[in-house]
């Protein structure tokens, strides 16, 4: 993730190459980002933040899916072990049920297991995604949208400064 803040007036004056490269370190979804830049200017952070949400589609997940490492990950790196980072800490009997969970939640819906995590524990994330587990795969598809509108929303936060 870009380590020095950006005003939303500067990125909607980026050339839009690497305005869509800077989207992709928020969500890895190409078709996503070119929409969110096809969209400036935006002058604001909540305006930004409200056509990034409305420019994500379920057409979008899978892309944006890949870029996300598992929950409790211990190898994950940047901006996904910050926001897990009250994951790290956790006893070993729940980064390993976190482990299993993440392997039954893999082989359920076919990929990784997607949840807002800043600011949340390790057990808190083990019982939504336990709780999880017994949605069909519609339900879920439409929970990790959602879940990656507000992983988006607290990304762009970050770069735009807020």
């Amino acid at each position: 993730m870009t380590a020095v803040a950006l005003t939303v007036g500067a990125f909607d004056d980026l050339p839009a190459a690497r305005a869509e490269e800077l989207l992709r370190e928020v969500c890895a979804a190409p078709r996503w980002a070119r929409q969110v830049v096809a969209g400036r200017p935006y002058g604001s952070l909540a305006a930004l933040q409200s056509a990034a949400a409305a420019a994500l589609t379920e057409a979008d997940l899978d892309a944006a899916l890949a870029g996300h490492p598992r929950i409790g990950d211990r190898s994950a790196r940047g901006t996904a072990r910050r926001e897990q980072g009250a994951v790290a800490g956790a006893p070993t009997p729940v980064l390993d049920a976190l482990a299993e969970g993440n392997r039954a939640y893999e082989e359920r819906f076919g990929h990784v297991y997607l949840v807002c995590a800043s600011g949340r524990d390790a057990e808190d994330l083990l019982a939504t995604l336990r709780a999880r587990l017994g949605n069909d795969p519609a339900t879920e598809r439409s929970v990790a949208l959602a879940e990656l509108a507000a992983i988006n929303r607290l990304r762009l936060g970050r770069v735009f400064g807020a």
